[in-house]
């Protein structure tokens, strides 16, 4: 009977030492079974966790480490990090490290990957209304591009992202789009007939370059510099940090600064991680998401104005085009939105062709 209750005593103590010792982080594609069960009580429930819980988020984007796209996400880590008290790591990527827009999109979807900050045109295939930032020559200047963005009708589409998987945190920068090519000098639209333009898989992109008669060509982003230096195709279209940073001048001779579409950057959570959050870190990176916001905009638009001094300085030809020749290309191209409309939802771009004009008043 004394043996029996010594090793009890001891299995007692054992136990004792075991929940003492540190607890193992899971990783972030593992979910608690606390977290699991107060998930599948409620979707938007956050999860009440022990507040020594540590939490990683990988963060990934397809353009390199100088581009104001990755200097926000840097100002969003050191923010998180700091806010969190270390509760929260980020870990940042840059140059497709994990994959193309799309891929990273889906990595997030399955919750394998944490966050990431895709342009507006890999959104429209969940949510159509997304095509509206697509239309061309939509916002005239990015203030009101932005108090658009983070008004109600942007707020709209960052709440649908739920349905699929997604929490929408911010919209950031991308900026105006412009075109540049290997061939010629573009100042009028029937310049563009003929050329091979790498767009994004968009149909409204689609549908903008065979308005000008150019042959428009679908490529993931990471194929496109190899593209243009074989010939693959002619040219492409991005906004000024973009053409810059990726050195695109050393296979592209032209720019012509055509502004065509505003684009912004979405910046999306997992909502498998998200929900996995308890309520005080979701706070803190929603917060992260807008302070970054607004200096990753600051530092997008300082660029953009420097920089097109820098493509000169690279070698090439840019073109800043009259009133007279960006009404071409806009009479060129109006049958885009008509087009579009319907499929977009009526209301939903009225709305947002009247906001914009109660914004330009």
């Amino acid at each position: 009977m004394k043996k029996l209750r010594r090793y009890v005593v001891l299995l007692l103590a054992l136990m004792v030492l075991v929940a003492g010792c540190g607890k193992e982080v899971p990783e972030n594609k593992e979910v608690s079974e606390t977290k699991e069960a107060v998930t599948e009580e409620s979707n938007e429930a956050p999860v009440a966790v022990n507040s020594d819980e540590k939490f990683l988020i990988r963060a990934g984007i397809g353009l390199n480490d100088q581009h104001p796209q990755f200097k926000g996400l840097e100002v969003m880590k050191e923010y998180v990090e700091r806010e969190s008290g270390g509760r929260i790591e980020m870990q940042l990527f840059h140059s497709s490290q994990l994959g193309d827009d799309v891929q990273m999109i889906e990595a997030l979807q399955l919750g394998s990957q944490e966050m990431t900050c895709p342009s507006s045109a890999p959104m429209t295939g969940m949510d159509n209304r997304f095509m509206v930032f697509d239309l061309p020559f939509l916002f005239p200047n990015s203030e009101i591009a932005s108090a658009v963005l983070d008004g109600p009708l942007g707020q709209e589409l960052l709440d649908g992202l739920s349905d699929n998987f997604l929490v929408g945190l911010a919209y950031w920068e991308n900026g105006y789009r412009h075109i540049t090519n290997s061939v010629k000098e573009i100042k009028a639209p029937e310049d563009m007939k003929g050329l091979k333009i790498r767009t994004m898989e968009n149909q409204v992109h689609l549908d903008f370059f065979k308005s000008l008669g150019a042959n428009p060509t679908p490529m993931p982003f990471g194929e496109l510099f190899t593209a243009m230096q074989q010939g693959v195709v002619d040219g492409q279209e991005n906004p000024v940090p973009t053409i810059y940073l990726q050195n695109f001048a050393e296979v592209q001779d032209y720019t012509t600064l055509t502004g065509h579409v505003y684009s912004p950057f979405v910046l999306l959570m997992s909502k498998k991680f998200w929900d996995g959050l308890p309520a005080d870190l979701q706070a803190i990176v929603q917060e992260g998401a807008l302070v970054a916001r607004d200096e990753q905009r600051k530092i997008n638009g300082a660029y953009t104005d420097e920089l097109v001094a820098g493509l000169r300085e690279q070698g090439m030809t840019v073109t800043e085009l009259s009133n007279e020749e960006l009404k071409a290309f806009q009479d060129a191209t109006k049958s885009t939105i008509d087009k579009f409309k319907v499929e977009i939802g009526s209301d939903y771009v009225d709305s947002v062709l009247e906001e914009i004009e109660r914004l330009s008043k």
